[in-house]
């Protein structure tokens, strides 16, 4: 009980304390003015001229986002700690670089990103109160480089969800539709981009920062493990190496995404974390494929275990179809089996039994619907479990959710090292299969269907394959967004039998509806090999390009 009544009272605080911040921001207040919107509206690259020639000043820049932040807060209880006073005073007495590639640009962080003086939570009651005095590694940086950071934001406990919400800061919601998720688990960076937002960062083991840009119509890219910084960062599953998080950028338009992510790099951030590589930005790359008149696309329709639904399929081929009026070359894939990495993946991924995120529980505190399933079934007595198994395999006859319940225990260190090997044999399979097919990148749906409803990851939790396949392979990935859902245009095909779906696929249709999804983002994502993070931007744009006229609108800041 004292456990409980602990976690009931720090949860309180952290409300309390970030609701006395915000209403303490009188110059945050009220509507956007002019300048407002013409900062909103303006290139990152006049920004930073501007600051750098002195005829923008900082403070008013951080003005603006800060009504924003206040604004998309109202909205969709996407920020957590609120830091814009302490911004003011590092702006004033030189903490950040004004020189910098990032001058006077303030940036939005996920929860777990250690700043120097608050809390780094996790959504967990029982990292209330575990600020340190000095900024982490990667927070060192993006003030080097003049980066502003001003707000932290809303995630799921546990981080293994694409929803975001916990008991310590609340429900965050989608920016377009209240009854659904903005993502996970970097959804509260997604919402507040999506209403206004400059730059964010984020995290992503299974598509942590690529859902949430699906889901509300952002845009983020997964970078290779080694390309960003990695030190500086609280976790749910320290020690988790089996399929390793990688933090990455998220941004309102694409063109901020590229600029930030040339600007970070350019930065040298190996020489703020020795997990980084020292590979420089490589802008011969960039323009290769900015300017090459012919790309072969392969086209990724489904992962064979989730056909992606209406909604999602026409905005794939919305862009097949731009990129074909390009002159592209479209070419259809079969890759190796992307069932196959889902298994290895979410059995890495839970090696220690779910236990690790676990740990950090107290007495009483909500766990994500999603996150419980997987730990509800990982402690079923393995004779119950097998008996399920076998139900589901042959009276259910579904060898796809078979597949991943069978071994759904704690693996030992042996069968955890079998497993790396596994993925390691894998990967080489993906590695021959794209040399045998010589294509520039792969277009693929980000996920089945557009954004769950809230609670809707305890039936959706497997659905996560589109994403978590370049997971296990380490690849380069982005995601933009292209449409919104059409209530007449996606619906359900007539005659459609959802019991005829593997339990994976039930699990995600079960929540597809397209009256009530309507106007909701759906994006494509673009994915090339292990480090190619300028192809992939270069490539994203020549898809946003192609689209010309129909490219998607963003939501009016207002």
């Amino acid at each position: 009980m004292t456990s409980y009544f602990q976690h009931r009272r720090d949860c309180q605080f952290k409300k309390r304390e970030r609701d006395d911040r915000i209403r303490g921001l009188t110059q945050y207040h009220g509507p956007f003015t002019s300048f407002d919107r013409e900062v909103i509206d303006r290139p990152i690259e006049g920004l930073v001229q501007d600051v750098h020639s002195g005829v923008l000043q900082p403070i008013d820049i951080l003005r603006t986002y800060g009504r924003v932040a206040v604004k998309a807060q109202e909205k969709t209880n996407c920020v957590t700690e609120v830091m814009l006073q302490e911004a003011e005073g590092w702006i004033k007495d030189g903490s950040v670089n004004l020189k910098g590639p990032l001058a006077g640009i303030p940036v939005s962080l996920k929860d777990t990103i250690v700043v120097g003086g608050f809390d780094t939570t996790v959504a967990y009651s029982g990292f209330v109160g575990n600020k340190t005095t000095q900024d982490g590694p990667v927070v060192r940086l993006l003030k080097d480089a003049g980066a502003v950071p001003y707000v932290k934001t809303n995630l799921p406990i546990t981080m293994l969800s694409f929803e975001s919400t916990n008991d310590v800061w609340g429900r965050c919601t989608n920016p377009y539709n209240n009854k659904y998720s903005p993502g996970g688990s970097t959804g509260g960076e997604a919402a507040l981009l999506a209403l206004g937002g400059r730059i964010g960062v984020g995290s992503d083991v299974a598509g942590s920062v690529r859902v949430p840009a699906h889901f509300s119509g952002i845009y983020s890219l997964r970078c290779s493990t080694g390309r960003w910084p990695k030190l500086g960062f609280r976790t749910s599953m320290p020690g988790q190496e089996g399929v390793p998080s990688v933090y990455s950028p998220m941004t309102r338009t694409l063109n901020d995404l590229t600029y930030f992510t040339r600007a970070m790099v350019g930065m040298q951030p190996w020489k703020y974390d020795p997990s980084v590589h020292p590979l420089a930005w490589r802008p011969e790359i960039e323009k290769e494929f900015a300017a090459k008149s012919k790309l072969r696309v392969g086209i990724l329709r489904t992962d064979g275990v989730v056909d992606p639904s209406p909604a999602c399929e026409r905005a794939l081929k919305q862009v097949e179809s731009a990129l074909k009026a390009e002159g592209h070359e479209i070419v259809e894939i079969d890759p190796p089996s992307c069932y196959e990495a889902l298994v290895i993946g979410s059995h890495l991924l839970n090696a220690d039994g779910c236990q690790m995120f676990r740990s950090f529980f107290r007495t009483g505190e909500w766990n994500d619907p999603g996150a419980r399933q997987m730990e509800w079934l990982m402690n079923l007595p393995r004779p119950l479990k097998y008996v399920y198994y076998l139900w589901v395999k042959y009276v259910r006859r579904d060898d796809i959710w078979a597949g991943l319940i069978r071994g759904w225990h704690q693996k030992s260190a042996f069968e955890n090292w079998k497993l790396v090997a596994e993925r390691e044999a894998y990967r080489v399979k993906w590695f021959e299969w794209w040399n045998s097919v010589d294509v520039d990148f792969l277009l693929t749906p980000p996920n089945a269907t557009p954004a769950v409803p809230h609670d809707g990851m305890s039936d959706a939790i497997s659905s996560c394959g589109y994403t978590f396949l370049f997971n296990v392979l380490d690849y380069s990935a982005g995601v933009m967004p292209v449409t919104h859902v059409d209530k007449d245009l996606d619906k359900l095909p007539k005659g459609f039998n959802l019991k005829k779906l593997n339990g994976v696929a039930q699990g995600a249709y079960k929540l597809y509806d397209a009256e009530a999804m309507h106007g909701l983002p759906v994006g494509v994502q673009i994915v090339g090999r292990r480090l190619e993070e300028e192809k992939v931007l270069a490539v994203m744009k020549r898809v946003e390009d192609a689209l010309g006229e129909s490219k998607y609108q963003q939501l009016d800041v207002d």
